[in-house]
């Protein structure tokens, strides 16, 4: 046995006797029970960052952890392949985006075969190759069929550096997701999923999510943003129009005291005409176009406005309202039109304020009156004053009422809304998915034939920012219609990357199966997905659109369940000088470079003692060099057992009082180390193995000639409860303790209780509810016996002389309280 450890031998040796025994490949087996562990599966942006090891690592821990329980494991990796960044790149490199991202795939692919994780890489997929979006397009028509896929023009966001549409969730306070450049509107032509026709079941449908984090949960729920209340129509004055708006107070309307519309609003278009006022709205339209939703809805962004010189009817009143057109009202949330009530919503109040609009006070608290001149707008519910026939009803009653007078006057009708809109899924980019749709004058929009599909991406040389490619090949762009034969045009826009995700884990199961996209056995088999690891960034993007793909999938009738996921972790970011580990910012931790002064060890176990998994961590050489000593420490243990073994022999009497105390040890260890990884507590599970160690250097020295066994035992527990986090070491050790087989298919260890209790526990007496003395006994002390020991113990008889005994209280190994009094005499 070599005197120190050599990690990169160690490694590799490991890593290419895994792949000879294909040691990770999962196979269904109806007789065993399955664990299914995902990780999200990573783009191929060039090279792996600390980022990925944390949550690669995290994953496979738990992989190896439930397959060493006995468990069937399916633990598979894959590529986000499609998408901007790729093409960005090769756009700069002036290479295509297919050549950059296989180069990328390569060495990413190569990093993780080094970091030594648990997959089974005949499951690998990446979701740019026609073999994998095939299938995307395959959904695409079977969704259009079930009218779930739709077209049409309309306003969008558009990343003028990205130059491509984004779908709402893709917009972060008014910038773009990947690149923060500020997001404008603009008006194209679209392909849309109706992923609202599934609002009501995404949301129903958490309280299914049992294992997910309660913020996730939060976080799609307002997404969704469900709202009841009151559509209610204003007609225009001088017009046949109304104006239709939705309301979750129509207890307030009669405090209605004018109308806003969004910039966008249908309407508005229509009066831009070279009138001032036409003029005035032109300008301010054109000014709302340049700046971002989030932007101009943000509770800090001043409000701005224009009147439009038009009025419009309060239904309920009959009397005349003003229209205006303002920044904080959008298209993309209820009917783009509101009514404002200024003294009951602090918007609205700002507002009036600024252009001195009336404000009328409609509601009064149930006890006390409002001023006549309002600081601030007040919104909660009260009692109805001011509004004629409704006055004094309270809030709740009065909605009721109102209600039903709206619909039996035929201006209004109970409505519910939802902030989610209809899935953009559009990309005027070359490097995606194309959209396997044609275009005939004569048959309209007709789906490519099943028999045809895929449609392959052409391969182009480069591309150019601003337009997709793909409409300046006619060998691409000019097909034959399906149906009537005639000439046709093929649809040029690719899909939204997030479509490639939206559904992937499926693929997985049965990653080569050329008859559909998912085999249903396979399927029924590995679902659900027991644990799914990634970054809280993506619960109202890939999160939402992946639980959406599978309400679509089981209506199509390819699965039989609601949820793909029953367990998701998030886990927390790598920072590095106080700041989240990116190329921009140029503080970029290699791991290539770790693992040749390190080892792919060494920084795994960093990377999951350092910080609960759940928590950012601090990127720390000091810390990743207390990892790599610990590592050497146990590999030292190891030499010097095996030194000791040679002319030891184990012998058969009872443990030594230092050797009950190490095997205790290590029960307890075996016991928190099993329940730490079932919670997810990684960095307390190693923190215990690390702790193990100390005690078995402790024994060291004190140990009888005959415990070697012990030693020995103990050594063995800590290289299988070492494994999930440290795999080519403990494989190492395990070899070195003379084992043959591959400690992946060994047994988890189980800890004795007997064992695991301590031998003595110290019982507190109590006079009067005052320490007064303790003592020693062994756990599950009858309370007799506790009782008599607490009265015979002599620094508690002081305080016992003279007083008479009431009461003795006994917790079970833990106190005894005597309460005493005075004397009877």
């Amino acid at each position: 046995m070599n005197d120190h450890y050599d990690f990169l031998a160690t490694e590799e040796k490991w890593q290419q006797r895994w792949a000879q025994t294909e040691e990770f490949v999962a196979q269904e087996d109806s007789s065993a029970d399955k664990y299914y562990v995902l990780e999200m599966l990573p783009y191929p942006s060039g090279a792996l960052h600390i980022g990925h090891v944390r949550n690669y690592s995290l994953g496979d821990s738990i992989a190896r952890f439930r397959r060493m329980q006995g468990l069937n494991v399916l633990h598979p990796i894959g590529w986000d392949a499609f998408g901007l960044p790729a093409e960005n790149a090769a756009i700069q490199r002036g290479i295509p985006p297919g050549k950059w991202t296989l180069e990328n795939i390569a060495t990413m692919k190569k990093q993780c075969q080094r970091m030594g994780w648990a997959y089974d890489w005949t499951r690998e997929i990446a979701t740019c190759s026609p073999e994998y979006y095939r299938w995307n397009q395959w959904l695409f028509v079977r969704m259009f069929e079930k009218g779930l896929v739709y077209q049409r023009e309309g306003a969008v966001n558009w990343c003028d550096q990205c130059k491509t549409v984004l779908a709402n969730e893709q917009v972060i306070d008014g910038c773009c997701w990947r690149d923060g450049s500020e997001v404008l509107e603009k008006e194209l032509e679209q392909w849309y999923f109706r992923i609202t026709e599934y609002a009501d079941q995404l949301l129903e449908d958490l309280d299914q999510l049992e294992g997910w984090p309660d913020k996730v949960q939060r976080m799609q729920q307002n997404w969704i943003g469900k709202s009841v209340g009151c559509a209610v129509s204003f007609p225009l004055e001088d017009s046949d129009v109304t104006i239709d708006i939705f309301t979750t107070r129509l207890d307030t309307i009669y405090g209605a005291t004018f109308l806003v519309l969004a910039p966008e609003h249908p309407l508005v278009k229509s009066w831009l005409d070279d009138s001032d006022e036409g003029r005035q709205m032109s300008r301010f339209v054109e000014e709302m176009r340049r700046q971002g939703k989030e932007i101009r809805t943000a509770e800090d962004t001043e409000k701005k406005g224009v009147f439009t010189g038009r009025y419009a009817t309060n239904p309920f009143n009959g009397r005349a309202t003003p229209i205006w057109i303002a920044n904080f009202v959008l298209m993309g949330y209820g009917t783009g039109a509101i009514m404002a009530v200024p003294a009951h919503d602090q918007r609205d109040f700002e507002f009036a304020r600024k252009y001195e609009l009336p404000i009328q006070v409609v509601i009064q608290p149930d006890e006390g009156s409002l001023p006549a001149e309002l600081e601030q707008a007040v919104s909660e519910y009260g009692v109805l004053a001011n509004s004629e026939a409704f006055s004094g009803l309270s809030s709740r009653e009065a909605q009721e009422r109102m209600v039903e007078f709206a619909q039996s006057k035929g201006f209004g009708e109970k409505s519910i809304t939802y902030r989610i809109r209809d899935w953009s899924v559009s990309r005027q980019r070359y490097w995606g998915t194309p959209i396997p749709m044609i275009h005939c004058p004569k048959c309209g929009v007709v789906p490519v034939p099943e028999k045809d599909l895929p449609v392959v991406l052409p391969k182009v040389e480069s591309t150019r920012l601003g337009q997709s490619p793909l409409a300046n090949l006619p060998e691409f762009v000019n097909v034959s219609c399906p149906e009537c034969q005639g000439e046709a045009r093929r649809e040029t826009d690719t899909m939204d990357t997030f479509v490639d995700s939206s559904w992937y884990f499926y693929r997985y199961t049965s990653a080569h199966y050329d008859s559909a996209p998912i085999r249903d056995e396979s399927v029924r088999y590995w679902f659900p997905v027991d644990i799914y690891i990634g970054g809280v960034e993506h619960a109202i993007l890939h999160l939402i659109y992946m639980r959406f793909f599978t309400k679509v999938m089981r209506d199509l009738g390819l699965i039989s369940f609601d949820e793909p996921v029953s367990r998701l972790f998030t886990q927390g970011m790598v920072l590095k000088d106080g700041s989240a580990m990116s190329k921009s910012r140029g503080n970029v931790v290699s791991p290539d470079e770790v693992i040749q002064d390190f080892g792919a060890d060494a920084l795994r176990l960093f990377v999951l003692f350092a910080a609960p998994p759940d928590r950012d961590l601090d990127w720390s050489e000091r810390g990743l060099e207390g990892c790599f000593r610990f590592l050497n420490r146990l590999w030292r243990m190891l030499r010097q057992f095996q030194d000791g073994n040679e002319t030891s022999a184990a012998g058969s009497r009872e443990l030594s009082k230092q050797g009950r105390a190490l095997r205790r040890k290590s029960h307890q260890t075996i016991r928190k180390v099993t329940q730490d990884l079932e919670r997810m507590h990684q960095n307390t599970a190693i923190a215990a193995i690390m702790e193990l160690l100390n005690s078995v250097y402790e024994y060291t020295g004190q140990e009888e000639p005959d415990e070697m066994g012990l030693l020995r035992e103990v050594l063995e527990t800590i290289a299988l409860l070492l494994s999930p986090f440290a795999p080519h070491f403990c494989e190492e050790m395990w070899e070195t303790l003379g084992h043959s087989d591959s400690i992946t298919v060994s047994p988890w260890p189980t800890y004795n209780p007997e064992w695991a209790r301590e031998e003595g526990i110290s019982i507190v007496v109590q006079v009067n509810g005052k320490v007064r003395s303790r003592f020693s006994a062994s756990p599950g002390i009858p309370e007799d016996e506790m009782k008599a020991l607490a009265l015979e113990d002599e620094k508690a008889r002081v305080y016992l002389e003279g007083k008479a005994i009431r009461k003795i209280i006994v917790v079970p190994d833990k106190l005894v309280n005597i309460v005493v009094g005075k004397t009877d005499n």
